[in-house]
């Protein structure tokens, strides 16, 4: 006869993959953080932001845009003008994002304070 457990039953919690994944990847991308400053800084055209920043190319710029696009962080926007006009703004999901982001962030800014 099996007796039954009078307690409540925890499942095992596993790591939310897809998420863990997604702050791997921007993380990842050093870029990232830096276009995120820029958005908030009202620099949100690609142009604009390669000037703004040393080093960074319009390649490696594109590929950080898409990686972001792809994961809903940023969006892209285009204009029906001539010459053609791009911009990028935050989703409301990049928004809450970014703001995991500043707490890792701050996080570690404890670690490094405490050692």
């Amino acid at each position: 006869m099996l007796m039954k457990s009078e307690g409540k039953v925890f499942s095992r919690k596993s790591t939310p993959e897809s998420s863990a994944r997604m702050v791997e990847t921007i993380y990842g991308c050093k870029w990232s953080l830096t276009v995120y400053q820029l958005l908030e800084s009202g620099i949100n055209r690609p142009g604009e932001m390669v000037r703004s920043v040393d080093g960074l190319t319009t390649k490696v710029l594109n590929d950080c845009l898409r990686r972001n696009i792809k994961f809903g962080i940023l969006e892209r926007i285009s204009y029906n003008e001539v010459p053609p006009r791009v911009e990028y703004k935050v989703t409301q999901f990049g928004i809450k994002f970014i703001r995991i982001l500043d707490e890792l962030e701050n996080l570690q800014s404890e670690i490094e304070d405490g050692a």
